[in-house]
């Protein structure tokens, strides 16, 4: 299921534009609707970590680079510079 969550959060970013970020919950409800979302919370994250590690995400907290999985609180997803 996370290569859906993945596309989800590519997908929601190059809508964006360049240089702008996107809350995880935007990708769980694109995937589970503003009813369901809080269920792919966790497939989310777990999309931004494998997405950060091959390099094709960027995940903050407070604009410092954040592990979306242990992160507390919010968090955005953006492209890498």
């Amino acid at each position: 299921m996370t290569a859906r969550a993945e596309l989800a959060i590519l997908a929601l970013l190059d809508e964006r534009g360049h240089g702008k970020t996107i809350c995880p919950s935007e990708a769980a409800r694109a995937l589970g609707g503003d009813d369901g979302f809080r269920d792919h919370m966790d497939e989310v994250r777990a999309a931004a970590a494998a997405l950060r590690d091959r390099g094709r995400l960027e995940v903050t907290q407070g604009g410092r680079p954040v592990d979306p999985v242990g992160a507390r609180g919010p968090i955005r997803l953006g492209r890498p510079a």
